[in-house]
């Protein structure tokens, strides 16, 4: 792509003056990029071997607050260092903020350089691992759904986030000319990620008054998770910019559609030449291996929802009639199921994830469905047949999670993925979503007020 850079275009860039500031980021548990930014040519000179940051980065709230009882971070420990190795291949321009590129960074123990085990990219990578092993690519495409709004994030804070000007007052779903309306932001989103090397396929509206819906092409699971973070950070500087405001927020307002991100996966051989889960002698096209992939996903999908819905709001979004699944199932090109079959009878044939909402964490989100596709393949589970109808209308289905407890006390038993991501891990991750959990139940809402200033 156009817009990556190798580590000597960077340094001619930056020796013509074209590129004056390197970011190098990490991505924290949160999903968003966190780091420095650089004089480029201090970068180029010494930087790009490695960096360092405070490693309560890993180990905060949502509101970069240090949060008590982690193993791995603490004030007893002293909230020391780890390293921030930048992976030169993520090298890109950044169109969007002048003279700029970015990096993406790996994050890695301080005193031994090995890959910090509960860092995002860490557990990915180790479940991309686990595919090369065995002869595997995994191939991903996240979607994402967002709000744009005729406001600045100044006042939409003002206005406490309530009553809020959507870009649009009218669902725009699929409408040109209501979205035609929308392209100061939306053809910038297109054009610089494109320029930035994050290949745009389209864009749309979706199905709440200025929701959107962008598509990156699909790639390698770790390279899409990157893509993934990128354009969300990009999509908001963007917005900002234009004197706008972007929200992936999941159900930003109860009575609107919430924000997706639907994952499409699938496995194709190591070279990338050959698509091992279309059979056209198989039952729905999809091959043996495909279907025991779709399986492992489908008995695992409770214990790993957490990774794809990761906050109280997330849980707000499972609504029946909005595009938001409510039951643990797979259909054929089925917009009501849990898990939905694309590309039927091709090459491109794949299993699409519909739980997710947009303010997952897609490091932690395709790690969890790879290692839930691996333990079906290891297993020889066999795939159930395809549900037909509506499936928010059906009995007898296994439900998602219906709240953020629910999930995080299931993740906590979950001993697959406890033998996938390690016992650290995991309950890292879990203390990481009893603190959201805890942080809710403690505060007084406007809910409260409303009801209890004047009536109790």
């Amino acid at each position: 792509m156009a817009g990556n850079l190798s580590f000597d275009q960077l340094k001619k860039a930056v020796s013509s003056g074209e590129i004056d500031t390197v970011l190098a980021c990490i991505v924290d548990m949160q999903g968003r990029l966190s780091g420095k930014r650089f004089l480029a040519q201090y970068f180029v000179d010494s930087a790009h071997g490695e960096t360092h940051g405070c490693n309560y980065l890993l180990a905060c709230d949502i509101d970069m607050e240090p949060v008590p009882g982690y193993k791995a971070a603490s004030w007893s420990k002293g909230y020391g260092d780890f390293v921030m190795k930048p992976d030169l291949p993520t090298l890109r321009r950044i169109p969007w903020l002048e003279k700029t590129a970015l990096v993406i960074c790996d994050v890695l123990d301080h005193h031994t350089h090995d890959d910090l085990a509960h860092s995002p990219r860490a557990i990915l990578k180790k479940q991309v691992k686990r595919l090369q092993e065995r002869g595997y690519i995994g191939y991903f495409a996240s979607e994402l759904e967002f709000y744009l709004f005729s406001e600045t994030y100044d006042s939409a804070r003002k206005k406490h986030w309530q009553g809020l000007d959507s870009a649009s007052p009218y669902i725009g779903d699929y409408q040109i000319g209501i979205t035609s309306k929308e392209e100061g932001v939306m053809r910038r989103l297109r054009n610089e990620m494109e320029a930035a090397g994050i290949p745009i396929e389209n864009s749309k509206g979706e199905w709440g008054p200025g929701q959107e819906e962008i598509n990156v092409r699909y790639a390698e699971a770790l390279d899409m998770a990157d893509r993934h973070v990128i354009l969300k950070n990009g999509a908001k500087e963007i917005a900002d910019s234009e004197g706008k405001a972007i929200s992936f927020m999941a159900k930003y307002n109860y009575g609107l559609a919430g924000n997706s991100s639907h994952i499409h996966n699938s496995l194709w051989s190591a070279d990338g030449k050959t698509p091992l889960f279309f059979d056209r002698q198989a039952d729905w096209t999809l091959s043996s291996l495909g279907q025991q992939w779709a399986a492992g996903q489908l008995k695992y999908a409770k214990e790993f929802t957490w990774f794809l819905a990761p906050y109280i709001n997330s849980y707000k979004r499972f609504q029946a009639g909005t595009f938001a699944p409510t039951k643990i199932m797979w259909s054929e090109d089925n917009r009501t199921a849990g898990f939905r079959l694309c590309g039927e009878g091709t090459k491109g044939i794949r299993m699409e994830c519909r739980i997710g909402g947009a303010d997952l964490n897609p490091y932690l989100a395709f790690a969890a469905l790879i290692a839930s596709g691996l333990a079906g393949i290891d297993e020889k589970l066999e795939l159930q047949k395809p549900f037909v109808g509506d499936a928010y209308q059906a009995s007898r289905l296994p439900e998602i999670p219906k709240t953020l407890r629910d999930a995080t006390e299931t993740l906590a038993k979950s001993k697959m993925l406890k033998q996938a991501f390690g016992d650290d891990v995991i309950e890292h991750y879990v203390h990481t979503a009893r603190w959201e959990q805890f942080e809710y139940d403690r505060r007084i809402t406007d809910w409260e007020l409303h009801r209890g200033f004047e009536r109790y």
